[in-house]
Order: structure tokens, then C-alpha cells, then sequence
């Protein structure tokens, strides 16, 4: 019964040395593996500062653009506003036009009926001035054959003496 106490510790022994060499294998493999996640790591790191740094830059670039923005954004509410006063203006005088227009109007139709009179008086007037100058041409034309009239005369009565 001894011997079956030896070989039960021998194939414990052998049970334990296989154990110790599996969990050996299994620590070089973890190892391995973990030697390659540091290195992803330090990859990741690296890149994380090249990100970093781009991301600094991009942020203080977006900072300028955005402080340009907003002084633009500034000088275009000036514009506006004056945009808007001339708005306000061409209203005003839209409606100025509109009062002016409407009492033009109102005072037309109050004198409508003078105003055809002047118009009529007007006509009257134009047709006396035009008969008056056609007046003139038939007594300027009288006083033309009077005068020639007058010169023959007077050169057969020069011829005669």
C-alpha cells in the first residue's frame, strides 16, 4: 500500500509539474498579449497627441473665426439699421405723397367747375389771339399792295415829266 501512496504523489507530482507548465504557457501568452496592448497603447498615445495638438490649433483657429464673425455680424447690424431708417423715410415720404396727392385731388373736384371755365376762357382766348395775328397778315398784306401801289404811281408820274 505504500507503493499505491508512491504513485498517487508521483502522478500528483506529474499532475502539478503539468499544471505549472499550462499556467506557465498561459502567463508567456498573456504576456505576449499584453506587451502588444502597451505598445497599441503607446500608439494610441502618440496619435492622441498629434489629435491633441490638431485640436488645439483647430480650436484656436474657430476662435478667431468666430470673433471675426462676430465683428462682421456688428458692422451688418449698422447696415441694418441704416437700411431700416431708409425704410422708415421712403414710408414717410410715401405718405406725404399719399396727403399731398389726396388734397390735390379734393381741392381739383371742389373747383372742377372753374377750372373747365379757365379752360373754356383759355380756348376763347387762344382762337382771338390766332384771329388776330391772321388779321395782321391780311392788313400787313393791304399795306404792301398800297405801297406798291404808290411806288408805280409815283415812277409814271417821274417817267411822264
Amino acid at each position: 500500500m505504500e507503493i499505491i501512496l508512491y504513485v498517487a504523489v508521483l502522478i500528483a507530482a506529474i499532475g502539478f509539474l503539468v499544471l505549472c507548465i499550462s499556467v506557465g504557457m498561459t502567463l508567456f501568452s498573456l504576456k505576449n498579449t499584453l506587451n502588444s496592448i502597451a505598445g497599441t497603447v503607446a500608439g494610441i498615445e502618440g496619435q492622441m497627441e498629434g489629435i491633441t495638438r490638431e485640436t488645439t490649433s483647430l480650436l484656436a483657429k474657430t476662435n478667431t473665426l468666430a470673433e471675426d464673425i462676430t465683428q462682421k455680424s456688428e458692422k451688418l447690424n449698422s447696415v441694418v439699421d441704416a437700411v431700416k431708417n431708409i425704410g422708415t423715410s421712403v414710408t414717410g415720404l410715401n405718405n406725404s405723397i399719399n396727403q399731398i396727392t389726396s388734397s390735390i385731388t379734393k381741392e381739383v373736384s371742389k373747383n372742377e367747375e372753374k377750372i373747365a371755365q379757365v379752360v373754356q376762357w383759355s380756348n376763347v382766348a387762344m382762337e382771338i389771339a390766332d384771329k388776330w395775328k391772321q388779321r395782321k397778315v391780311i392788313d400787313q398784306e393791304d399795306v404792301d399792295k398800297a405801297a406798291e401801289k404808290i411806288v408805280k404811281e409815283s415812277s409814271k408820274t417821274k417817267r411822264s415829266k
